[in-house]
């Protein structure tokens, strides 16, 4: 009997750092996790894009640091029985795929699975839903489907897939691949399409988890049995899932374009012809968002004069552009960038810059969250640090204590019950408490409204990485 759309595992790649849209996007709460200006972070949408194609719980492959975050996220969606992956290091997606190819054989062995990357946009989604349907029905005879998007120009952000000339036999539209190609040059991208027969590599992929593992096997058993022992040494820390790191480190770093789709003749291509977006760069944020009739979008308190074709994204300030055309200034509490949009793609260098010297405006934001909350650095000098400590209701940070600094906290909302050393306190708004340094301490939210409080960090070294852990709920180490 064939599986309905409804039966099809969704399963959603989540993993990735999305440095091309830095400064929003960063290390610690990458692009996957932002709305861009919508009420929904990208990964939101794209849960809610695939509720309504499958009744299946989705399944998550996320990094190990960004699992509270996740779990945030989904919760707000009301996603409360989600299954999460975590990822002991960046492998790419074929050994990504392959894990939760093997997770959910352990309870279905003939599902298929709809993979999908977290941090895309697609407009059209009842023209989506049809085509994954017709996707599920190719992967139940034996087809390894992977969704090409129409292009609409010689784009060289994307990756691209050629294709026979020929459909298959069976009315769906479908081609067999001829190869996939990493992004081309412009002058590449414009033979390709004037050649005819390529599309545009959406990244989503739809195929039965055996079927998947048993072509992974024949091309890459190295793969096959090093993801096989991850999920079989798995562990369940609260409602995640610890596939084993050493297995999983010695995995090939590889996509699965690479990795499985190249070496098999059962792939084939099924044409999607409706808005998409990889939302892969500046210049791409700008063609999806909301244009005045001058070309101009922007999110935050932003103001344009005599502009064209102008994107300001504004996160803590106001932002005026005046007779500029054919740029993007997106704006953060601690970084500016300034792209000509034709370079868009150049902020690799911009990256690779940041990462030789580097710079920790790069990987962390001002503002940080954390499975408890949120803070946000206020001011950071070599020697003090001020904090805004926001702590959600009945949450707790760990028992921990510092070696190179002492702490003041001051309650300006709610009420706090504050471990320092020996003692408890009971704090409310206006009150205050002195941590000396070496002295192990905590704070918890009592009561039905956020906590929050200023920080005072006074000392030799103010990093995150000060603090040892006695005690913690959230299982960190």
């Amino acid at each position: 009997m064939g599986i309905s759309i409804g039966n099809a595992v969704p399963v959603i790649l989540a993993g990735g750092t999305g440095t091309r849209l830095w400064p929003l996007s960063r290390a610690d709460n990458p692009k996957q996790f932002l709305s861009l200006g919508g009420e929904l972070s990208l990964l939101q949408a794209t849960v809610n894009r695939v509720g309504s194609v499958s009744q299946q719980p989705p399944m998550l492959v996320c990094s190990e640091k960004h699992r509270f975050l996740a779990t945030e996220q989904l919760t707000a969606i009301g996603q409360h029985d989600p299954t999460i992956i975590l990822e002991p290091a960046a492998r790419n997606t074929a050994p990504a795929i392959a894990v939760a190819a093997w997770q959910i054989l352990t309870n279905n062995p003939d599902a298929v699975m709809i993979v999908m990357p977290a941090d895309h946009l697609i407009e059209d989604n009842d023209l989506f839903r049809s085509t994954l349907e017709q996707a599920v029905t190719l992967a139940q005879t034996g087809h390894l489907v992977t969704l090409g998007i129409t292009p609409t120009g010689p784009e060289t952000g994307y990756g691209y897939i050629t294709a026979a000339e020929k459909q298959i036999d069976d009315g769906s539209g479908a081609k067999p691949v001829s190869c996939f190609m990493e992004k081309p040059t412009r002058d590449k991208a414009i033979e390709l399409i004037a050649a005819g027969h390529c599309y545009w590599n959406a990244g989503i992929f739809i195929f039965q988890a055996r079927q998947f593992l048993d072509t992974l096997a024949s091309v890459k058993p190295e793969m096959h049995e090093l993801t096989r022992q991850s999920v079989a040494k798995a562990t369940l820390d609260l409602a995640f899932i610890r596939i084993d790191e050493q297995a999983f480190e010695q995995c090939e770093n590889i996509s699965v374009d690479y990795a499985v789709m190249e070496h098999s003749d059962q792939v084939v291509v099924l044409p999607y012809d409706s808005g998409w977006s990889d939302i892969g760069s500046w210049d791409a944020v700008h063609k999806s968002a909301q244009q005045d009739n001058h070309g101009n979008s922007g999110v935050g308190d932003v103001l344009h004069h005599n502009t064209k074709n102008t994107y300001l994204h504004a996160s803590s300030r106001l932002v005026v552009a005046l007779g500029t055309t054919n740029i993007s200034v997106i704006e953060t509490p601690d970084a500016v960038l300034i792209v000509d949009h034709s370079n868009a793609q150049s902020i690799k260098q911009a990256i690779e810059l940041l990462e030789k010297q580097q710079r920790t405006e790069l990987t962390t934001h001002t503002t940080c969250y954390r499975p408890w909350g949120h803070y946000e650095s206020l001011k950071l000098h070599p020697r003090f640090q001020v904090k805004r400590i926001s702590v959600k209701p009945g949450a707790k940070l760990s028992l921990q204590k510092h070696f190179h600094r002492s702490e003041h906290w001051v309650v300006v909302k709610g009420t706090a019950i504050v471990t320092n050393g020996d003692q408890e306190i009971l704090l409310s708004e206006n009150e205050s408490t002195y941590i000396p340094l070496g002295t192990m301490h905590r704070l918890y939210n009592p009561g039905t409204i956020p906590l929050e409080l200023i920080e005072v960090q006074s000392g030799s070294y103010l990093g995150e990485d000060d603090i040892v852990r006695v005690g913690d709920e959230y299982g960190r180490a």
